[in-house]
């Protein structure tokens, strides 16, 4: 069988060189194609128009969720019966199907089915997680996980400033949060405040429309520019106890979480290179330039095979990182070198893709420019190239460089 032949039954085709996609079960393939159909025919058409506007598509959301997509019944078993949860290697790929479409899809998406479920999962007891994580599987329960604030991004472990008094059976919180994308339509806010009493860190379920509450649309943004973040005060809010994550009661436990999801932004990352790959590929197998096809030179197909390599080895790191968390494996060094390794790629990429659409990559028509510019949020976000190339030196050298 060709390469020609043997892509066009698969789902990644030609990026995903080594057919990563055949550790999916035939299950799991049927799952993303009915999301890969949507993207196609429902999502890539509105996406440059609403990313030059600065806003989102909210008539996706609806019909993106009714996908049933975060634990599909045929992966996970019959409603009431014994259920498996979906694999996750299922759910790289289901990020990574979202990102090489869009990253504010997948940003808005793993909002709720990586950053807020995993708050949940981590940071709930028992009784909470029985009571709250049907909700959140089936979004009937939208939250947003609200952690960064104004003044402290990479140094929040010491930097948090919003504070949490106790009242008998009622939590005050005050300060403010930012980047918190998703807010506006969000039921909750998983807000994290530092407890005046014990100065440890603690976790609230925020009603989005509780007094005091005010969020604010973040303007001028020139990455993400369908995804509405905001800019979130809290003044003198009211939380009662119950809905205090109770398994959270230290940083410890936010980097509890945060190793969890460092994974996700990996194959976000990767998503968004094979994208950019995929769009530039399209355009020089049909550009003609001086009489030939643009990718008949030399020049392109040696950044066309840079590109390549850089996908292929994301999708590497990625698949082995979530083959390891399958397995109870979970150290802040794993996930820290995936998401550095595959920002970094998915930078080279984007731009490589560029600069071989020429001109026209700097217009939204063929989608590079889009995943160009996202790229810059994405190799910021959930841990910059610094905090996480130091994570992986002290795991190194058994010495910490982080300074207060």
């Amino acid at each position: 069988m060709s390469v020609e032949t043997e892509n066009q039954t698969r789902l990644y085709g030609v990026c995903d060189y080594y057919d990563a996609e055949s550790l999916l079960t035939a299950d799991e393939r049927r799952v993303l194609g009915r999301l890969r159909a949507f993207l196609d025919e429902k999502a890539r058409p509105l996406l440059a128009d609403y990313w030059e506007r600065g806003e989102f598509p909210y008539e996706l959301a609806g019909p993106l969720i009714g996908l049933d997509l975060m634990e599909p019944a045929e992966l996970t078993g019959a409603p009431g019966a014994a259920q498996t949860p979906a694999r996750g290697i299922y759910q790289g790929f289901r990020i990574f199907e979202l990102a090489r479409t869009d990253a504010s899809l997948a940003t808005f998406y793993t909002a709720q089915a990586g950053l807020f479920r995993t708050a949940i999962r981590v940071g709930a007891s028992a009784e909470q997680q029985a009571q709250w994580m049907p909700k959140v599987i089936d979004f009937s329960l939208k939250g947003v996980f609200s952690l960064t604030e104004p003044e402290s991004g990479s140094d929040i472990a010491g930097g948090l400033s919003t504070t949490a008094r106790r009242e008998g059976d009622t939590w005050i919180l005050d300060g403010a949060k930012r980047w918190i994308g998703g807010a506006a339509t969000a039921d909750v806010l998983a807000v994290f405040a530092r407890d005046v009493a014990d100065g440890q860190v603690k976790a609230f379920l925020v009603e989005r429309e509780a007094p005091g509450v005010t969020l604010e649309k973040i303007h001028g943004k020139t990455a993400l520019r369908m995804m509405q973040n905001a800019h979130i005060t809290l003044d003198g809010v009211r939380v009662p106890e119950s809905m205090r994550l109770h398994n959270v009661n230290s940083f410890r436990d936010v980097a509890a979480m945060l190793k969890a999801m460092r994974s996700d932004v990996a194959w976000i990352a990767t998503g968004i290179a094979a994208g950019a790959f995929e769009a530039a590929l399209r355009y020089v197998t049909q550009r003609r330039q001086f009489g030939r096809q643009l990718g008949s030179f030399q020049l392109v197909q040696e950044k066309l095979a840079r590109m390549l390599g850089n996908v292929t080895a994301s999708l590497s790191l990625v698949v082995r990182l979530t083959e390891q968390q399958a397995k109870g494996i979970y150290r802040d060094q794993d996930s820290a070198l995936a998401k550095m390794q595959t920002s970094l790629m998915m930078r080279e990429t984007v731009a490589l893709a560029r600069e071989v659409v020429g001109g026209n990559g700097i217009t939204l028509e063929t989608d590079v420019a889009r995943f160009h510019a996202d790229a810059e949020a994405v190799y910021s976000y959930e841990g910059t190239h610094e905090i996480n190339a130091l994570i992986i030196g002290r795991a190194l050298t058994g010495e910490s460089a982080f300074t207060r």
